[in-house]
Order: C-alpha cells, then structure tokens, then sequence
C-alpha cells in the first residue's frame, strides 16, 4: 500500500516589502516633559508616562512648593519599544563621545 501521506510545510509566504517615506507635520503639537514617571511593560506594549514639573506660586516666608503633573502616556509596540532602546543607545554614545557625558554618569537629578 503506497504512502498517501501529504506533505506539509511550515512555509509562510514572504512578507511583501514596502518602502515607507517619512512626513513631516508641521501642525504636530510638542509635549513638554521634565520627568519619566513611570515604565511599564505588560508583555504586550509598553508604557512611558511623562511628567511636568508646576512650581506653586512662592509666598514669603514658606517653603517652596509644587507639584508633578502628568504630560502624556506613551505606548508603543515592542518593536518600537527596541528601536526607541537603541536610538537612546546610540544617542548615549554620541554624547559621551562629544565629551557631554562620562561613561557611567548617574542621570541629572539621580545622585
């Protein structure tokens, strides 16, 4: 009796390549930030929330006060997550190499 088994494979078709052009909007609102709140990542995406810092008016006498406000949530795929990762790597290595950073600095803020 001949062997009718078929014979499957695991061959997915090839992803057709598409370029993809960058445009640039000049309308596109900034968000300013002073602070990275908090980082999460749940396995799915991760989370970046921004803050800002509000400085209460100084009154004579009293102590400074304020508070952190949140700016924006920023969420991204894991994809965009590793290349955010490796342009802030790159970036850390220009400034050292300018001589703007050491090797090792603590961030601003962080002694």
């Amino acid at each position: 009796m001949a062997d009718d088994k078929k014979t499957q494979t695991n061959d997915k078709p090839a992803a057709p390549q598409i370029t993809l052009r960058r445009v640039e909007r000049h309308d596109l609102a900034e968000t300013f930030v002073d602070t990275i709140d908090a980082l999460f990542f749940d396995g799915q995406t991760m989370r970046i929330e921004c803050g800002v810092t509000r400085v209460d008016p100084q009154v004579q006498g009293q102590a400074l006060t304020g508070a952190r406000v949140p700016a924006c949530r920023l969420v991204l795929t894991p994809g965009a997550a590793v290349s955010l990762m490796n342009q802030m790597q790159q970036t850390a290595a220009a400034l050292v190499k300018a001589g703007v950073l050491k090797q090792g600095d603590a961030p601003a803020g962080k002694a």
